[in-house]
């Protein structure tokens, strides 16, 4: 079991596969210049499996996502999910994309055992998408949606992110859109994982902004935390349901008292919170040889150190050194 000195328990593992993207979405990275781990930092296919695999047998997790990055660019991630999936107990198995190469993996990602996908897609307007992330790929990311739902990877989620200037303005479109196809839609606040170090807390835009601009169409009726669970997302009825959305506040109203995640960085360091300024290597004690029980009180002592809270709250802040993309979302 994975307990913190606040009672809570870690079940939900976060898996960073690369550090590497497609995109170069301008709350995330710059354009250029970034530095990207190097081949022998990363952990392997085998060294990847193997903490999973304590994770799941010895310390209780039920539920992992691979993150990156972008982990579809990981090039043994279908063979990843088909190991993990032959574990015992089974845990269940989702991926964070940003969709580009869903519509010639999906298949074979559910084949293998994956569940489901949460994919980014901040906005409806190809236009506006390539301003976002300085590429021009919109059209590949609503095909990666469309094959994600028909190979069965359901439900399937997505992602927006919204910045002033720029997409502020497309939430009831997107709920609409979302909706029209079936999937489930959460808004995600922007958060300080920049690499350049640009976000502000200033003219962000908040869960307040978003639900009072998707109020101006739809009708919300709040979920309730009895449903919510430890679930980082708030979620809404829309017009009586079924159809429901999600926002994720990190920033304006934190659900850290309810958080049971621990993450696994492609680099091997166990992050406690993803705003953490503090890792804890395993990759070392895996690489010289400790067994499965000594890496499994490493991260029992890690997680024991969890803090309270993200610190977001923190007027004097310090933003993680580590872009999120080398971090996992």
């Amino acid at each position: 079991m994975l307990i913190d000195t606040y009672g809570r328990v870690a079940t939900d593992l976060r898996v960073s596969l690369t550090d590497r993207c497609n995109l170069r979405c301008a709350y995330c990275m710059p354009e250029e210049g970034l530095q990207w781990l190097s081949k022998p930092d990363l952990l392997t296919d085998d060294e990847i499996v193997r903490l999973i695999d304590v994770a799941v047998t010895s310390l209780g997790i039920e539920e992992v996502r691979f993150t990156g990055g972008e982990p579809l660019l990981r090039p043994g991630l279908v063979g990843i999910v088909e190991r993990v999936a032959a574990l015992a107990p089974r845990p269940r198995m989702s991926l964070t994309t940003n969709g580009i190469g869903l519509r010639r993996t999906a298949e074979a990602l559910k084949t293998a055992g994956l569940d489901r996908v949460n994919v980014s897609l901040d906005t409806l307007r190809p236009d506006v998408f390539k301003t976002l992330t300085r590429r021009d790929r919109h059209h590949d990311i609503v095909a990666g949606l469309a094959a994600a739902a028909e190979a069965g990877l359901l439900p399937v989620k997505i992602n927006a992110v919204l910045i002033p200037g720029l997409n502020d303005d497309e939430a009831p479109d997107l709920l609409a859109w979302a909706m029209e196809h079936a999937y489930e839609l959460r808004f995600i606040e922007q958060m300080p994982l920049d690499a350049q170090h640009g976000w502000k807390r200033e003219g962000m835009v908040t869960a307040s902004d978003i639900l009072a601009s998707l109020r101006t169409r739809f009708e919300l009726t709040a979920e309730g935390s009895q449903e919510r669970g430890s679930a980082p997302a708030e979620r809404w009825i829309v017009d009586g349901g079924p159809h429901r959305v999600g926002v994720i506040a990190s920033v304006t109203r934190p659900f850290c008292a309810a958080c049971d995640r621990t993450r696994l960085t492609a680099d091997g360091q166990i992050r406690t919170c993803l705003f953490a300024t503090e890792e804890t290597d395993l990759r070392a004690a895996l690489r010289g040889g400790a067994p499965d029980e000594e890496i499994a009180r490493i991260w029992r002592l890690a997680m024991w150190g969890k803090k309270a809270g993200s610190g977001l709250d923190d007027p004097s802040f310090l933003q993680p050194e580590r872009p999120m993309s080398a971090i996992g979302g």
